[in-house]
């Protein structure tokens, strides 16, 4: 059995930029990184993906998972501050995937058409890994498209891909298109991405496979460490 998961962590940045709460929260960076590192040092997934990573975030991860794997994307785009200096060091943004089975890194690119936003896949024994966040606007159609281009790039082999896709559960298997599972959680679950004004959905982190059925798909809380909660599932290839 594999176990994955997927979390956004919230770039300080981006948090300072719009008055996120977590912000106020945990108004020493620092803390709030060392608490992100070591819960996700206690997680027992083989796969976990992580969205929004700083430069500081990702120097923590390494130190607290010496005994795993992380593969990274950095974006072209580095968050600028726009209100308040930054409370960060190193503001550059990555996509992350920490992998127990170490694989070998098959695709890692910013999409086109954003250069905050990308793709990132593995190789791992037998599967292939795509760890991701998509654009939350017209764009979206095209991202899709290419993420599933990336998950297929060798069709014999299973797929799952992990991220932050700014959508519902139905956009992104349209968008996806055959083949592809959108996991579905249970109707009592956590919002992945909870909001208290607005219309846009509130279950945009997604755990999507090709060629693997999914099962105990939970939504955990972040406890006011991010704006966005952790989805979890596990699946045998």
């Amino acid at each position: 059995m594999i176990t994955v998961a997927t979390w956004n962590v919230l770039h300080r940045v981006h948090a300072e930029n719009w008055y996120e709460d977590v912000a106020a929260k945990w108004p020493v960076e620092a803390e709030r990184i060392d608490a992100i590192a070591a819960r996700i040092a206690k997680r027992s997934e083989q796969i976990i993906a992580l969205q929004e990573v700083s430069g500081d975030l990702l120097t923590a991860l390494r130190d607290a998972l010496p005994d795993r794997t992380i593969h990274t994307l950095r974006y072209p785009r580095v968050p600028r501050s726009k209100r308040i200096p930054t409370a960060l060091r190193e503001r550059d943004e990555y996509l992350v995937l920490v992998v127990d089975d170490p694989g070998r890194k098959v695709f890692a690119a910013a999409f086109g058409d954003d250069p905050g936003k990308g793709a990132l896949a593995v190789a791992t024994s037998g599967l292939t890994v795509v760890a991701t966040h998509v654009t939350g606007d017209d764009r979206r159609g095209r991202q899709l498209a290419t993420l599933a281009g990336v998950a297929l790039s060798d069709p014999t082999r299973p797929a799952v891909l992990l991220g932050d896709f700014n959508a519902d559960r139905a956009v992104v298997a349209d968008g996806l298109g055959p083949g592809f599972t959108v996991v579905e959680l249970p109707a009592d679950a956590l919002p992945t991405r909870p909001r208290t004004m607005g219309v846009k959905s509130q279950f945009i982190d997604h755990v999507v496979t090709y060629g693997v059925d999914a099962r105990d798909a939970a939504v955990e809380s972040a406890d006011g460490l991010s704006d966005h909660n952790l989805v979890r599932a596990s699946f045998t290839v």
